[in-house]
C-alpha cells in the first residue's frame, strides 16, 4: 500500500529520541498501566483431578466475567464523562473487588463476589486506558509509550509469579499464602487512583466535546510547548480538522457508526485481533503456569513455581527490550508475523518433546525433556513479547477515530475477556483431555494461522492517529489536507492575537511548504 508506506516513514528509528521531550506522555502511561500490571494471581491448588479443575476454572474464569461487562460499561462513560474520570470511578471498584477478596474468610462466595467486582474494575481500566494513553502520545513514539501497557503488565506477572513462591517457602500453610499475593494488588490500585488526580485530561476528547481551549493547553502541557510552535499548531489542527469531519458525517450512535465505510474493517481488525490473541497459548502458560509445568515433568510444588517465575522474568525482560528497539523500528505488521510463526514453532518442538518423551509425574529428579521443553516455553514468550504482546494492544487503541475510539476499544476489550474467560473455563480440562503434546499442537496450529491472518492487516507505525482514516478509506488524501490547511489558518491567526503578531502566518506559510 503505498499511500501507508508514504505516511509511516515518520516513525523514529532512534529508541531515546523524545525520551525527555515526552517525558510527560511517558509519566502517564506509567501511572495508568501501573495498577493493571498487578493484577495477577497464580493458583496452586492438589486435590482430585476433576474437582480442581473445576474449582481453578471457576476461581480465574469469574474475573474474566466481570472484566467482559466492565469493557462494555466503560465506553459510554469514557465517552460521556472522559477518559480520566471514568479511570478514576473504575480504580475505586477494583480496590473494593481486592479488599473483598482479602477479607474473605470460611467460604468460597465472597471470593467469587469480589473476583466479579475486581473484574469490572480491571474491564473498564483496560478498555480506557490503552486508548487514553495512544491519545496523549505523539506519533513518532506512540507504539512504545502504548506498548508500556503490556510492559507494566509483563512486570505485574513476573511479581505475581514470585510472590507465591516466596509465601510458599517462607510462610507455613495457612490462609496468608494465598491472602498475601491478593492483598498486594490493593498497593497499586491506591498509587494509581492517588497519580490519576495530578494526570490532564484527553485534549482529543475535549476537543471532541467542544472544550477546544482545554484541548490546547493540555496538549501544550503534554508536548511542553507554545501554542504557536509549528509543530504543535500543525497536530492541534489535524486534530480538529479530524473531529470535524467526524461531525460532519456522524450517523447518530457511535455503535451505528461502526457499520459506515472505514470503520467497519477497524472493528473487524481490532475484534479478530483480540480473539486470536486469547488462542495464542500465552494465557493458557500465564494462568496455569505451575500446572503446565507440572504437565511436562516439574512434579513438586516448589520446582514449578520457581519455572514459572524464571517465566515472568523472561517475559519481563523480553517485553522492555522489544518496546526499547522493536517496536518503531520493526513496525507492527511484520512484528506480528514473524512473532506468530516464532510463536507456532516453539509450541510444535514442545508438543514433539512431550509425545516423543512422555513425563513421569513420579519420578524423583527432572528429566532433561521436560528441561528442553521448559526451555521452549521460555523462549516460546520472546516472540510473544516482540509481537502479539504489546502489538495487540497497541493497535487497537491507535486505529479508531476520536469519536469511536472508546467503543471501539471497549467491543475489542470485551472480546479479549470474554475470550479470556472461555479460556481460562477450559484450560484445565484440556490439559485433561489433550495429553501427550496434543494441547501444545493445536496451539502451534493457531499461531501459524495468526502469522497469515497478520500479512493482511495494514502497517500503522508513524502515523497519526487522524492519519488512521486515510489509511482506512474514511477520507481522501486531499480532503484531510484541505481541510487541514483551513484548520491550520485559523490557528495560527489565534497565535497572532496571543501577542505573537506576524509570526503565526510567516509559520503557517512554512507549514504549508513542509506539506
Amino acid at each position: 500500500m503505498p499511500l501507508v508506506n508514504q505516511l509511516a516513514t515518520t516513525a523514529s528509528k532512534n529508541p531515546f529520541k523524545g525520551m525527555r521531550k515526552h517525558s510527560r506522555a511517558y509519566l502517564l502511561a506509567l501511572t495508568l498501566d501501573h495498577c493493571l500490571g498487578r493484577i495477577h494471581q497464580r493458583l496452586d491448588l492438589k486435590g482430585q483431578a476433576t474437582f480442581v479443575a473445576n474449582l481453578k476454572s471457576n476461581v480465574v474464569s469469574v474475573l474474566q466475567g466481570g472484566c467482559f461487562f466492565g469493557a462494555l460499561i466503560a465506553a459510554p462513560l469514557s465517552q460521556r464523562f472522559g477518559r480520566k474520570p471514568t479511570l478514576m470511578l473504575f480504580t475505586i471498584i477494583f480496590f473494593i473487588g481486592a479488599a473483598i477478596q482479602t477479607a474473605a474468610m470460611h467460604s468460597l462466595t465472597p471470593m467469587y463476589v469480589g473476583r466479579v467486582v475486581a473484574g469490572l474494575g480491571v474491564g473498564a481500566m483496560s478498555a480506557v486506558a490503552p486508548p487514553y494513553v495512544s491519545e496523549n502520545a505523539p506519533k513518532e513514539i506512540r507504539g512504545r509509550i502504548t506498548g508500556l501497557f503490556q510492559f507494566i503488565l509483563a512486570s505485574g506477572v513476573m511479581i505475581s509469579y514470585w510472590i507465591p513462591y516466596g509465601v510458599s517457602v517462607n510462610i507455613p500453610a495457612s490462609t496468608l499464602q494465598w491472602r498475601i499475593p491478593i492483598a498486594f494488588q490493593l498497593v497499586p490500585a491506591g498509587f494509581m487512583f492517588i497519580c490519576l488526580i495530578f494526570v490532564k485530561e484527553s485534549p482529543r476528547w475535549l476537543a471532541l466535546r467542544g472544550r477546544e481551549q482545554e484541548a490546547l493547553v493540555n496538549l501544550c502541557w503534554l508536548r511542553k510547548a507554545a501554542p504557536n510552535d509549528p509543530d504543535l499548531v500543525e497536530e492541534y489542527a489535524e486534530i480538529m480538522a479530524a473531529i470535524q469531519e467526524e461531525k460532519d458525517n456522524k450517523a447518530g450512535s457511535p455503535y451505528r457508526e461502526m457499520l459506515k465505510k472505514g470503520q467497519w474493517p477497524r472493528l473487524l481488525i481490532a475484534v479478530s485481533m483480540m480473539f486470536l490473541t486469547q488462542w495464542s497459548g500465552q494465557n493458557t502458560i500465564g494462568y496455569y503456569a505451575p500446572s503446565i509445568f507440572q504437565s511436562i515433568g516439574f512434579n513438586s510444588s516448589s520446582s514449578s513455581l520457581l519455572a514459572s517465575g524464571v517465566y515472568g522474568i523472561v517475559k519481563f525482560v523480553a517485553t522492555g527490550a522489544f518496546l526499547l528497539v522493536g517496536i518503531e523500528q520493526f513496525g507492527r505488521r511484520k512484528s506480528l508475523m514473524f512473532g506468530a510463526f516464532g510463536m507456532g514453532t516453539f509450541f510444535f518442538i514442545i508438543g514433539a518433546l512431550i509425545y516423543t518423551h512422555p513425563p513421569d509425574l513420579n519420578a524423583k529428579t527432572i528429566a532433561p525433556a521436560s528441561i528442553a521443553a521448559a526451555t521452549m516455553i521460555y523462549l516460546y514468550v520472546i516472540p510473544y513479547c516482540f509481537s502479539w504482546g504489546p502489538i495487540a494492544w497497541v493497535y487497537v487503541s491507535e486505529i479508531f477515530p476520536t469519536r469511536t475510539r472508546a467503543t471501539g476499544v471497549s467491543l475489542a476489550a470485551a472480546t479479549q475477556w470474554l475470550f479470556n474467560f472461555v479460556i481460562a473455563k477450559i484450560t484445565p480440562f484440556l490439559q485433561v483431555d489433550l495429553p501427550g503434546g496434543r494441547l501444545f499442537f493445536m496451539f502451534g496450529s493457531i499461531n501459524m494461522l495468526m502469522a497469515a491472518y497478520s500479512y493482511f492487516i495494514p502497517e500503522t507505525r508513524g502515523l497519526s492517529l487522524e492519519q488512521m482514516d486515510i489509511v482506512f478509506g474514511a477520507v481522501t488524501a486531499s480532503q484531510r489536507a484541505e481541510d487541514l490547511q483551513t484548520k491550520e489558518a485559523a490557528q495560527f491567526a489565534a497565535a497572532d492575537k496571543m501577542g505573537t503578531s506576524g509570526k503565526g502566518e510567516a509559520m503557517h506559510l512554512e507549514s504549508i511548504s513542509r506539506v
